[in-house]
């Protein structure tokens, strides 16, 4: 591991991949917050043919050592004219923002694709560094990569520290924070501006196709840990880093298990697809495991409030029966004979039930718990009643809240409606004093 950051060889990609990375997802959080993610997706595409123009102008001065250098300055230049004509076609042709950005990716990468048609036949060798754009290499990098993508890093890290609170504003409420002049004028074109030099430099490692996806996939995967703008910025800027980490060394690795099971194929993983897969795959996790956010956890929740929906049904039931049998059980609740036995063995280890002569009875733990839900249901069924709705009509929507109700509201339910003690219907509402 330590050869990655030391190795002639390997350290200019690993260096300037992380710094790239790091820039692209501090950068990409802006974006997302401010819900204009595929804004990168556009100005990557507008950056193309600004590169293949920057390579017209080498191969027209025959000056091979300054590509580079004229290869930025044009993407830079095409990219601010792809954002003037999202604004004017926004602005003036009352176009949305989705159309916009569409029609100035298509036609931008169209014109790029045209020109480096053009170019390969003009010079073949300018056409193939065209290439490195489209794609990425970051395998070719050298230590001037590293001092561009870390002075990148530090103008983005210092601009978000000096300038947190009024883009705190800007991202959760830019129409109160304009209105308060609280958010400078300066601050929004600053955003820009370093998002397009983000986009414009990054894409020699990743490619203008890829860009995106570092822009998008940190910033997605770090929304699912925190609802703080401090900490997403921390975490998507890890998830960056480590994507551009573990990016590079896959690759490496990866394509040297290929040349030696197939020494005859020159075969490789390219780095540049091989970090954003990697991004890509800590937001699907994320967007998986998350414990708030994620798929899987919610999925579990779901499922635990259901499986309690029906245990406090099923107490309900045997509290107005004092016992009952697996039958009658099964009718009152209409499950599946194995999951009804799975729960009432469930509850049995919880202390709630009983079992005798194949009948089921609760203890003085399962009473009381069951006795509560009784309480809170006709105790919403009163509150129902207050509001003016039939009694006929109470029972179903006391049947879903019985199941919610925390025992902060039942004592504010019970205090306004001065402790009743019967329900619509007449049925007597359990003390207080026995609900656990």
């Amino acid at each position: 591991m330590f050869e990655y950051f030391t190795d002639p060889v390997l350290r200019a990609p690993t260096w300037g991949c992380m710094l790239m990375c790091l820039a692209a997802s501090l950068m990409g959080v802006l974006s997302f917050l401010n819900k204009r993610s595929l804004l990168g997706e556009g100005i990557s595409h507008a950056a193309y043919p600004g590169v293949v123009a920057g390579m017209a102008v080498c191969a027209i001065d025959a000056a091979d050592e300054g590509s580079l250098f004229f290869a930025l300055v044009g993407a830079l230049l095409f990219s601010i004219i792809g954002l003037w004509v999202i604004d004017r076609l926004e602005k003036k042709g009352k176009v949305h923002s989705d159309a916009a950005l569409c029609f100035m990716l298509a036609s931008f990468f169209g014109i790029g694709t045209l020109g480096a048609s053009f170019l390969q036949g003009a010079r073949p060798l300018m056409a193939q560094r065209v290439q490195i754009y489209l794609y990425g290499q970051a395998a070719t990098m050298t230590d001037i990569h590293i001092v561009i993508y870390a002075a990148l890093s530090a103008l983005i890290v210092m601009f978000l520290v000096i300038s947190y609170r009024p883009m705190q504003a800007l991202c959760f409420d830019r129409v109160y924070a304009q209105s308060l002049m609280i958010v400078p004028r300066y601050l929004t074109i600053a955003t820009f501006v370093l998002m397009l030099l983000s986009i414009v430099i990054g894409i020699r490692s990743v490619g203008v196709v890829l860009m995106s996806g570092m822009f998008v996939a940190p910033a997605v995967a770090a929304r699912q840990w925190t609802d703080r703008l401090s900490t997403l910025l921390w975490i998507a800027a890890i998830i960056g880093v480590a994507s551009g980490l573990l990016g590079n060394i896959l690759s490496v690795e990866a394509s040297q298990k290929l040349r030696i099971y197939f020494p005859h194929e020159r075969l490789s993983l390219p780095t540049g697809p091989m970090i954003v897969l990697t991004g890509s795959a800590i937001a699907f996790l994320s967007l998986l495991f998350a414990p708030r956010r994620g798929a899987i956890p919610r999925l579990v929740r779901i499922l635990s409030f259901r499986v309690r929906t029906v245990e406090e049904n099923i107490l309900k039931s045997v509290w107005k029966s004092k016992e009952i049998s697996l039958k009658d059980c099964r009718a009152c609740n209409h499950l599946w004979p194995p999951s009804l036995i799975f729960l009432l063995w469930r509850m049995q280890r919880q202390g709630w039930m009983t079992q005798a002569y194949r009948r089921y009875a609760l203890t003085p733990d399962g009473d009381r718990k069951a006795a509560r839900i009784v309480r809170l249901h006709r105790l919403w069924e009163v509150y129902l009643a207050d509001l003016g709705w039939p009694e006929e009509s109470v029972h179903r929507t006391a049947e879903e809240m019985e199941h919610i109700l925390t025992p902060e509201l039942e004592e504010r339910l019970a205090g306004q409606l001065h402790d009743p003690k019967l329900d619509p219907h007449a049925q007597p509402i359990p003390e207080h004093d026995v609900v656990c």
